[in-house]
């Protein structure tokens, strides 16, 4: 079994590019739709939001390339982690460390 995840969807916000130990890191989110018919037979489009991490030389493609609301692939693995929040709270994340991005169509507010 392996752990490898495949998303095609459009970037929610610019990406937030940190400098970190001489490496970069960029954070952000792509949406995906899925469409389908519901039991009345009405069509249903369905958005899901996937958190993205990408470290290196990926990182530094996406600093470059990569806006809001641009049409992306991302191949990855899943991870999960937790942290503690300013008050104390344990908070539990799970995203995709992308390792490949592939840059496809425009921004979606040109293809609206």
């Amino acid at each position: 079994m392996k752990n490898r995840v495949q998303l095609i969807g459009h970037v929610g916000q610019e990406p937030e590019i940190k400098n970190l130990e001489n490496r970069k890191l960029a954070n952000f989110s792509i949406a995906t739709n899925e469409n389908f018919t519901n039991a009345k037979g009405e069509r249903v489009e369905q958005t899901e939001w996937h958190r993205i991490t990408a470290w290196g030389k990926t990182a530094e493609i996406i600093e470059k390339y990569v806006s809001k609301g641009k049409e992306i692939a991302i191949e990855g693995k899943l991870s999960h982690r937790s942290y503690e929040d300013k008050d104390g709270i344990k908070r539990y994340v799970t995203e995709i460390v992308a390792n490949e991005i592939l840059l496809l169509g425009g921004n979606k507010q040109e293809m609206s």
